[in-house]
């Protein structure tokens, strides 16, 4: 693989923009060696060079060697040198420009094109790792007031009635106390640190003192001393004791962040919003410990993530300057000096990050992982996902049965006449289809799932950081593929089982056993799905349970991405909910052993044929209001009067479904066309972000993952009319030849294509947003508070 396709794999995705063009500057490179080759001139000549020589002297740019002082090495090396590096301060930010001084030459303006070009990207890498940086000690030494707070929430909770009184005590709570800090100070201040470190760090306090004792006694000024174990420990305890308060004490400024997470949680702060008092409790401190390591993770994460970012931008500028060296056209040796500077520089010389990096695992294997090294690298670390063969072959397997069980189910149709049983064939319809139709609503779910995954993946959306998955369980669109071909299967070889009408006179009595099938595949799966074993990727279905629990319990859960996404795609299975309902009542009230049910006639089928549709939306909507309660931000609210308006919209098309009358057809027709209006217009403008009409990309929006334009509008004007299929229900659309429960599938299996498309689109807006704010890291909830942050934001 080429490093440019290498370097664009392992960018961060949310970063993209601040890692260096190596693709454009390898452009300029092309151009410059086109341009050249165009314009070649003969072999050079004497007089030429000499011309080049006088035209470099009389630009200032070479020094004339004196008869009397001969010309050095150094100034014969600089005579030849093509390009000087300089530092240059631009708007109150450091910088570096390059003069190239090789304008006398032929093609030399696009050469200073392309130096120009490298010392903009370079500036603009060093200032955003330089901001990065600073961000990452601001948040150490957050997390350095956290573990302080921690430590002694630990000990008073193990240790609630000690008062601290004996010195050993004290040693032993300062010596954990100075292990669990992060943050440093400049060096120049290294006497008078506030902060103490981890073993590391306080090796090499101890080393530095001895280099400087050293120094002195050189100086003959002061005489040499030989410090004991004992009095070492002793100053560092009198150091600790000098600039940190008591353990104890700093509970005295530490409130508990109410994170509002649980129902509980809600209620009690909705009821008592400054309720944040300690209570030492062994259940808070496991919440505090868990919260905290959750952050340190999280954190260590974006280390890693600083110091790739660091790496592969050296390594770019490292190729590039070699390809404009190695160039036969060119054939410079500028890399060496602008290597150089490149070293020198922030970018290249800093070593906080790898410091911190250090520090974070010292401090999070002592106090989360009991001092087990191996234990705490691991959930540091956690090891990458592979790729395993034999989930490719059983997808594939899977999908060629799911193609053989359909077409042996059309040729048995078919040669059966099956079609022509006009009575048998409305009572399979009317009983088994909406049993099975379940099962092919979640399939073309999944199905158009796994295409998301595939399309996110080839350009580069990050889901698994949208959808907050941890990093190794998120499923591809192999394991998508491989579990949605799976159901296919078995809902098929179902289907064929259930085929006995008039196909054998053994079968004339439809048997129990064949009639359970459908329920029997339900039950199975619903086992699959909450089963705790560690199987069919238990953290994924768990995940899922977890997101489709907080939809239910909706607004008593903050609401995050995950739990949204999943309302909306519950919205698009009204009829898959629909069909549980129906299950329920066709095996608890109807006779499943002669196909038949009155569950059309149940006025308690009926009302929570009602419900069932409503909750996908009602949901939605008491998130969105939570949304609009906690971040005061008006376009929650729009969003759900949307939903109480396709609520409206529902309910009215249901009654009418069942009450076929003019009146109700009229309102149906109404609320119908307003809630797609509605939802059509957010879907475009809000959820994908498009209809910019002063846009770089005309009526699209600035940035485009896509590279055609025309997908854009394709998925506009399919989603424009996917949303008013379910108008037919309004409208009485009837075609002789389909069955009514048909016809509702097809309009359902439509929705669900719809929505589909809309993740696409929605995810690559969403994944645009975190671009441009350079948004790669999820916000961890912190479990103290100190009051003096309090002071600050009230300020």
């Amino acid at each position: 693989m080429k490093f440019g396709k290498e370097f664009a794999s392992q960018m961060v995705p949310e970063w993209e923009e601040a890692y260096m063009d190596y693709n454009y500057l390898k452009k300029l490179l092309k151009e410059v060696e086109r341009f050249k080759q165009i314009n070649k001139p003969p072999a050079a000549h004497a007089r030429l060079k000499r011309m080049q020589t006088l035209c470099r002297a009389f630009s200032g740019l070479t020094h004339f060697a004196r008869h009397d002082h001969p010309v050095t090495s150094s100034e014969s090396a600089m005579e030849s040198q093509p390009i000087l590096v300089n530092s240059v301060e631009e708007n109150g930010h450091a910088g570096y420009e390059t003069m190239f001084l090789m304008l006398g030459e032929h093609g030399a303006e696009y050469e200073l094109v392309y130096f120009r070009r490298l010392d903009d990207e370079f500036n603009k890498v060093n200032q955003f790792y330089r901001s990065k940086v600073e961000e990452v000690m601001t948040e150490a030494a957050s997390l350095n007031k956290q573990m302080d707070a921690l430590i002694a929430f630990r000990v008073k909770v193990e240790n609630p009635q000690c008062l601290f009184g004996s010195p050993a005590e004290m040693t032993s709570i300062s010596a954990d106390h100075a292990t669990s800090s992060l943050a440093t100070t400049p060096s120049s201040s290294r006497a008078s640190r506030s902060v103490y470190l981890d073993p590391i760090d306080q090796e090499g306090e101890s080393i530095s003192s001895r280099g400087e004792s050293a120094e002195s006694s050189k100086g003959g000024q002061v005489k040499e001393i030989q410090i004991t174990s004992h009095s070492i420990r002793e100053e560092r305890l009198n150091r600790i004791k000098r600039t940190r308060p008591p353990p104890l004490q700093i509970l005295d400024q530490v409130k508990l962040n109410n994170t509002v997470g649980t129902p509980r949680s809600t209620i009690k702060g909705f009821l008592n919003p400054q309720s944040t008092e300690l209570n030492f409790t062994r259940e808070n401190l496991k919440r505090a410990e868990q919260k905290l390591k959750q952050a340190f993770l999280e954190f260590y994460h974006k280390l890693h993530l600083l110091k790739s970012y660091s790496f592969l931008n050296i390594l770019a500028f490292s190729k590039i300057m070699k390809k404009y060296d190695k160039s036969e056209i060119t054939s410079r040796n500028a890399s060496k000096s602008y290597l150089k500077m490149v070293d020198e520089s922030y970018l290249g010389s800093s070593n906080k990050v790898n410091r911190l990096v250090e520090r974070v695992e010292a401090a999070f294997i002592k106090h989360f992982s009991n001092s087990n090294r191996s234990k705490g690298m691991n959930m540091l670390r956690p090891k990458a996902k592979k790729e395993r063969h034999r989930v490719t072959f059983s997808f594939g397997f899977f999908a060629g049965c799911s193609a053989a069980l359909i077409v042996s189910l059309i040729l048995i149709i078919r040669f059966r006449h099956l079609l022509d049983l006009k009575k048998e064939g409305a009572q399979y319809m009317e009983n088994m289809f909406p049993l099975y139709s379940f099962f092919g609503f979640i399939v073309l779910h999944m199905l158009m799932y796994a295409g998301n995954i595939y399309f996110w993946r080839r350009y580069r959306v990050n889901y698994s950081f949208i959808f907050g998955l941890k990093p190794g369980t998120e499923l591809g669109y192999r394991e998508v593929l491989f579990l949605g071909f799976g159901v296919a299967v078995l809902a098929l070889a179902s289907v064929l089982a259930n085929l006995d009408l008039q196909m054998d006179p053994k079968t004339q009595d439809y048997k129990a056993i064949t009639e359970l099938l459908p329920l029997g595949l339900l039950v199975l799966l619903i086992v699959i799905l909450i089963c705790p074993l560690n199987i069919l990727y238990r953290s994924s279905r768990f995940f899922f349970l977890t997101c489709l629990f907080h939809c239910l319990c909706a607004p008593l859960y903050k609401v995050t991405l995950p739990d949204f996404l999943l309302a909306d795609q519950l919205t698009s299975q009204v009829q898959a909910l629909r069909s549980l309902e129906f299950y329920i009542c066709y095996y608890g009230w109807g006779d499943y052993k002669h196909r038949q049910n009155t569950c059309n006639k149940n006025a308690i089928y009926n009302t929570f044929y009602f419900i069932v549709a409503v909750v996908p939306y009602w949901s939605r909507l008491l998130q969105c209001l939570r949304r609009l309660f906690e971040e005061k931000d008006m376009i929650q609210g729009y969003n759900g009067l949307k939903y109480f308006s396709t609520i409206v919209a529902v309910s009215v098309r249901t009654a009418y479904s069942l009450d076929k009358g003019m009146s109700w057809r009229i309102v149906a027709w109404v609320s119908s066309a307003i809630a797609a209006i509605t939802s059509t217009y957010w879907d475009l403008v809000i959820d994908w972000g498009l209809l910019q009409k002063h846009a770089k990309n005309r009526w699209l929006r600035e940035k485009l993952l896509l590279p055609h334009k025309s997908v854009y509008f394709g998925a506009m004007v399919l989603n424009v009319l996917l949303r008013f299929a379910w108008m037919q229900t309004v409208l009485d659309f009837h075609l002789s030849i389909i069955h009514k429960e048909a016809l509702t599938a097809i309009v359902a299996c439509l929705e669900i294509i719809r929505r589909g498309i809309w993740n696409f689109f929605r995810l690559e807006n969403e994944h645009l947003n975190n671009v441009g704010k350079y948004r790669a890291f999820k916000s961890v909830p912190l479990p103290f508070n100190y009051d003096e942050d309090d002071g600050e934001k009230e300020g």
